[in-house]
């Protein structure tokens, strides 16, 4: 008896230095990611004052005749993150759909499992594989190099699936098994309880899939480096080479960091940390906006 009335004054206690820690992780989280803004904004402060930002924002990059227009590249940015995820989530949303019940056990459950290898697949090893195999196909079927919007495309999409799907369907889940007994009470098939109860119920996990998706395929530098051609210009087409700002902060920071283009990078910074925020803000109001249980 008074091992137990040991052990429930000890609870508390545990459970308090735990509340504790985990409010002194988030503190320190949130201290690194307003010291990374802090730093940027110190650096990116000079464009604004002196009127370089309109410099910086300009089409045209030329470094020998100090033109740091890094328009081109946020634009390259935009139009494949927004076309990869566009590719990317009715698949991945058609996937998990598949694995909850429109398809076959057998066949659901292998690609689960594939699609959990593929998390565990490195990014180099996806734009290796596409630059021996994807990139021929391309300037064999359409002309020019192959290192283009669309090859960075297709693999960048590949690339953010697994992410769409391995967190939609952790809610689909969820989501079927409270409502099994009420889908089966109204005789709904697999399919029909999936489309019409499931899939509605999971506003929460659609949205957190969405915004992952489009913030991993933003981050991403590995792929648009390897496949996209680095060409500075405005892409007018799908096979157009074109250089996002990831990989042009990798080129331009592995070559030179003393000059007034590297300076420039942290305007690049500024753009990919904003986009990043509205992502977190975007999860943060679907948290705070959809009822708990996930339903809309």
């Amino acid at each position: 008896m008074s091992h137990l009335t040991t052990t429930s004054r000890h609870a508390p206690r545990g459970e308090a230095l735990v509340r504790r820690a985990f409010q002194a992780s988030g503190f320190a989280a949130l201290l690194a990611v307003a010291m990374v803004f802090v730093f940027l904004a110190v650096f990116t402060l000079p464009m604004f004052t002196s009127g370089g930002m309109f410099a910086v924002l300009s089409p045209v990059w030329n470094p020998i005749r100090g033109q740091f227009g890094i328009l081109p590249m946020a634009a390259a940015t935009f139009g494949l993150s927004l076309s990869a995820f566009a590719l990317a989530y009715p698949l991945g949303i058609g996937a998990c759909l598949f694995v909850n019940g429109l398809g076959p056990r057998r066949a659901a459950g292998a690609l689960r499992a594939v699609v959990r290898l593929m998390t565990a697949v490195p990014t180099v090893v996806y734009g290796f594989v596409a630059a021996a195999t994807l990139v021929p196909a391309v300037r064999g079927a359409f002309g020019g190099s192959g290192f283009s919007w669309l090859s960075a495309m297709l693999v960048l999409a590949l690339l953010i699936l697994p992410t769409v799907v391995l967190i939609l369907d952790g809610q689909m889940t969820a989501v079927a098994g409270r409502t099994r007994l009420t889908t089966a009470a109204l005789g709904l098939g697999p399919g029909a309880a999936l489309l019409f109860v499931v899939l509605p119920g999971c506003r929460r996990g659609l949205f957190a899939a969405a915004a992952l998706g489009f913030g991993r395929a933003v981050g991403d530098a590995l792929i648009p480096l390897m496949l996209a051609g680095n060409a500075v210009a405005l892409p007018r087409s799908l096979l157009d080479s074109m250089r996002p700002l990831t990989s042009h902060i990798a080129l331009v920071a592995a070559t030179d960091s003393t000059s007034l283009a590297y300076a420039s990078l942290f305007a690049c910074g500024m753009i990919l940390f904003g986009v990043t925020a509205g992502v977190n803000l975007a999860l943060a109001w679907v948290r705070r906006e959809t009822p708990r249980g996930g339903q809309a």
